[in-house]
């Protein structure tokens, strides 16, 4: 699925791209089309007792339900659909139908008298003498199998060809395998079959709790679901295979379906789809579905699969996409409702999803969540030159530069703005200050994310952007910051005169942390990142005097250069800061090293520097690998090193759900996953799961996060930081290609 090759003949083309490193070495990743999935969802509303399901020939959909048949109505991709009464064929209103399937395509259903379709001219009506039915399967040459779940009748049009029962069991489905001519029947605790052509009914299989049944693999095997796993049975020698199979995403399976030569399982906590590696895609909660309870699995239009449950349906469609395309549905997403005053914002207070619902926050976060996206449009430029990235790039820059200038401290970046009042009426006003400039406030006590965000993208575009004005304000915006930071003693000095929480690199405070707290290595490690920067394109001899002042007097190189292996929990003697700030991994420090990556490794002062601090890298990303974060996967790529991951990078980004909805997300109680004992990184299972199947989160957050229970479809986030900037960067570095057509 994913191609990778060799770039060494590349090496002079990307050389006009990348600087004084090995990229030739690397392997670049081939954008051919892989198979992204989604979901668009129908609600029932008031309807009750969803039943059946099928899909024809024409792609028509219709369900069974207590209240009469349903259809889907006006459902796409984020705008979920209703199923509304089906009044196609006025006399079906008055029908009390009990299943639906399909014969030839066509759809067939069942009464409380007969098998019939409106296909063949309204011709199909065979009367099956038993009121109560509610199971039936086509056979050969129009006859079909019908039960009450006591009595086994097989029809064909107006005759009654033969009578039966299953012994002690009531049968709870049908199924008809063509190669043998032969009909299965599942009992609740026995298997059966019936021949077509002697009517021999033969039990050949026993067992207890079954709920469902399918013939899978061209009926190469019988899947039988049960309240507690699934059992595969062997159609020729009438024998188990193996133990019943209990390491699923859930073990109470309440229907199996063969769709398009793939194994599906519906259970009462979503529905899930085996792989050919033997594990589980696993579809659960509203991302994916309208409920968790399922009851039927179908195929659906064009290769979807339907997926009904107690709430609705879902039709999970899947699409040839490229990561180039991934890109621009996301570049779409962001500018069409993710941009507040230039800010790569958040949509908030939705209402279960309803996209119209919501307003676009503040964050204690916008200048680091806005510098991440202006990194990722500046990448997009350098290796597009598209004037759409150019004007988003200028757009987030004014955002990012009046950070600035609304404050009424020099050099202090302010966290947010808005309009005056505002935040006051929120009673939000512990940070928020009144600013010079009227009618707006500005939020202060600014963190060190924010900083090494504001220096990674202002030193990115500096660098990177061939437009002159653009260029002279990033870097004006980085010695403004650094310049403040300098002055003041290496810390962030907000309005009242006193340094913010986290706004410290000084050494006094730096060195205070014992040597395996995790903030001594971050802050060293972002200082110089930041003062290498300023000097890079300043030229000014302070920041490069400061840098190594820092490295050779202060201990800030053997800070840096610590293994991560050795970051853990504070000493039982060290101070209760320090024991508090290490209390466990902290996902926000590894976002914070990796932007600051950009500017310790690209703009290292001497050669044997950026040896040293290529090995820091690498040392980070070895430890961080089990997450498989795309970002950091392609941060590391700057190094030149061969070894970064690049498939797990292409897996993220190929994974990454397009619905990037706060949904509620359940997967702590699945069966076939491995949990971890705790441990101080908040690794919980042996294996991450992929982010299709996980909380939406950004960096900043734990990818071994299981659960997301609260504020179900409440907020969106935006793909400007979490997936359009490691892509980017990935083009940038010549690690992904462009789309590839062939």
């Amino acid at each position: 699925m994913q191609r990778l090759c060799s770039v060494a003949v590349l090496a002079a083309f990307l050389g006009c791209f990348l600087v004084d490193y090995p990229v030739f070495a690397q392997s670049i990743y081939a954008d051919k089309p892989y198979n992204q999935t989604y979901s668009v969802k129908y609600y029932a509303g008031k309807t009750d007792g969803l039943s059946g399901l099928s899909c024809d020939r024409n792609g028509v959909i219709q369900v069974v339900s207590a209240d009469g048949l349903l259809h889907p109505y006006g459902g796409q991709f984020l705008s979920p659909g209703m199923l509304q009464p089906d009044r196609t064929y006025r006399p079906m209103t008055d029908m009390k139908l009990a299943a639906i399937g399909t014969y030839g395509q066509q759809l067939v259903y069942l009464d409380n008298r007969a098998v019939l379709s409106n296909a063949w001219a309204g011709k199909l009506f065979a009367d099956h003498q038993l009121p109560k039915a509610r199971l039936f399967a086509g056979g050969a040459n129009f006859t079909f199998l019908v039960s009450d779940g006591k009595a086994l009748h097989l029809v064909k049009e107006t005759t009654m060809l033969w009578k039966g029962a299953m012994p002690d069991d009531e049968a709870i489905g049908i199924r008809y395998q063509p190669t043998a001519d032969q009909f299965w029947i599942l009992g609740k605790k026995s298997l059966y079959t019936l021949s077509g052509k002697d009517f021999k009914l033969a039990r050949v299989f026993e067992g207890a709790n079954f709920t469902s049944f399918d013939l899978v693999g061209k009926s190469q095997k019988v899947i039988i679901g049960t309240t507690d796993g699934y059992i595969e049975f062997d159609p020729v020698s009438k024998k188990q295979l193996g133990a019943i199979h209990k390491k699923l995403p859930w073990t109470d399976i309440t229907t199996v379906a063969d769709v398009n030569g793939k194994l599906w399982f519906g259970s009462t906590k979503g529905a899930f789809l085996l792989r050919s590696d033997g594990k589980f895609d696993y579809y659960n909660g509203e991302r994916w579905l309208p409920g968790d309870n399922v009851t039927q699995i179908a195929p659906g239009p064009a290769n979807s699969v339907l997926i009904l449950t107690t709430a609705g349906l879902a039709e999970i469609v899947t699409k040839p996409m490229t990561l180039h395309e991934k890109a621009m549905f996301y570049d779409k997403q962001v500018r069409s409702r993710h941009i507040r005053n230039g800010f790569n914002a958040s949509l908030e207070r939705m209402k279960k999803g309803d996209l119209a619902t919501g307003y676009l926050d503040d964050s204690d976060n916008d200048g680091l969540w806005t510098s991440m996206y202006l990194a990722g449009e500046v990448f997009r430029y350098a290796v597009t030159k598209d004037k759409d990235a150019l004007q988003n790039c200028r757009e987030s820059l004014d955002a990012m530069e009046r950070l600035y200038t609304v404050t009424p401290v020099p050099g202090f970046p302010a966290r947010s703005f808005e309009r005056a009042g505002f935040m006051a009426q929120l009673h939000d006003t512990d940070r928020w200050q009144h600013s010079p400039q009227p009618g707006w406030d500005w939020k202060s006590t600014t963190s060190s994310d924010e900083v090494i965000g504001h220096v990674f993208a202002f030193g990115a575009m500096a660098e990177l952007v061939d437009d002159k004005n653009l260029q002279r304000r990033a870097v004006t915006l980085i010695d403004t910051l650094m310049s403040h930071i300098v002055s003041h003693n290496l810390y962030l000095i907000d309005f009242d005169g006193k340094p913010t929480m986290w706004g410290k690199w000084n050494p006094e405070y730096v060195n205070a942390f014992p040597i395996n707290v995790g903030d001594r290595k971050l802050n060293s490690s972002n200082i110089v990142a930041m003062l290498q920067t300023a000097y890079h394109f300043t030229k000014k001899e302070k920041y490069k005097k400061k840098a190594l002042e820092l490295l050779q007097k202060h201990g800030y190189l053997e800070n840096l250069m610590r293994p991560m292996s050795v970051i853990g929990k504070a000493p039982e003697d060290a101070d209760e800061h320090s024991k508090h700030m290490s209390d466990g991994w902290n996902h926000s420090d590894d976002e914070m090293y990796f932007v600051g990556y950009w500017g310790l490794y690209r703009y290292a002062l001497t050669d044997a520097l950026k040896a040293d601090f290529r090995k820091a890298i690498i040392d980070h990303w070895e430890i961080e690998r089990p997450e498989k974060d795309g970002a950091w996967n392609i941060f590391t790529a700057l190094t030149g090193t061969k070894t970064f991951d690049l498939n797990e990078a292409v897996w993220y980004l190929q994974a990454f759900p397009l619905d990037l909805i706060d949904w509620e997300i359940r997967n702590s109680h699945r069966k076939d996953i491995e949990m971890l004992p705790d441990n101080f990184r908040k690794q919980t299972t042996k294996e991450v799961l992929s982010p299709a199947e996980r909380p939406i989160q950004r960096h900043n957050g734990n990818t071994f996060s299981l659960d997301r229970t609260r504020s179900n479809g409440q907020s969106e986030h935006s793909a400007g930081d979490i997936w359009l900037l490691p892509y980017w960067m990935g083009r940038y570095l010549g690690v992904i290609s462009a789309p590839v057509s062939k």
